[in-house]
């Protein structure tokens, strides 16, 4: 098997690290994350669904997913699907690492590095869905292209997801939203449903929130939950 070249980061622009972690949260990145990692270094699989422990149907990403909340509800709500979740942010997979000892998910598969690597790595139309929920918004103009939607990203995104897949992005920034529905309005391989703004005010179903969005909340802003969807173009 061939390796693939390791590059430098493209769309991880953060800080990598917080606070020191614990004996303990070191153990968990040394010991449990290499088993639940996805392993770039070797080809893909031809049925991205291989890379589970258990028989799933589909497969889904979410990418930046802070410290799990959301992605581990989901991964519990669906046992029949596999979920991939990107997070370069050390201390937030040592939060995740943690929730999953006490509780695993077989459906659950981890990424701690830059998410384009990733994508660049999966098989083309293997996901059933995106989730993007609340990245930086890198609210100055100067900083605007390293926003994670962009027309690269897009491409990404277009290549690995299925017909009919769906994307998913949520901010409380409004700049964020209205960059984000004007590249979607500008790129053909994505449709936007909505019909009214109840559509993309609306939560999506079974949403158990994230702590970023109970601040973003105390702090007076509003979410969007917008949806596009994979068009077939075929």
């Amino acid at each position: 098997m061939t390796s693939h070249p390791v590059r430098s980061r493209e769309a991880f622009f953060g800080r990598h690290k917080g606070k020191s972690l614990t004996a303990w949260q070191q153990g968990l990145i040394d010991g449990l994350l290499p088993d639940l990692a996805v392993d770039l270094s070797t080809p893909a699989p031809a049925r991205l669904e291989a890379l589970f422990a258990r028989p799933v149907e589909a497969v889904r990403l979410e990418i930046g997913f802070g410290g799990g909340e959301h992605l581990r509800h989901e991964a519990a709500r669906f046992p029949d699907v596999g979920f991939i979740g990107v997070e370069p942010f050390v201390n937030g997979m040592a939060k995740m690492l943690a929730a999953l000892e006490a509780d695993p998910l077989p459906n659950l598969r981890l990424y701690a590095d830059d998410a384009t690597r990733l994508l660049d790595w999966l098989p083309e139309a293997s996901l059933a869905g995106i989730d993007l929920f609340y990245p930086d918004p890198w609210p100055k103009k100067r900083h605007f292209k390293r926003r994670f939607v962009n027309p690269r990203n897009l491409d990404r995104f277009a290549r690995v997801l299925r017909p009919g897949a769906r994307f998913r992005f949520a901010s409380d920034i409004d700049t964020y939203v209205n960059w984000t529905l004007a590249h979607i309005d500008a790129y053909e391989a994505f449709d936007w449903p909505a019909t009214s703004a109840r559509d993309w005010h609306t939560p999506y179903e079974a949403w158990p929130g994230t702590r970023y969005e109970a601040k973003a909340f105390r702090e007076g802003r509003r979410a969007a939950y917008l949806t596009f969807l994979r068009r077939d173009v075929a």
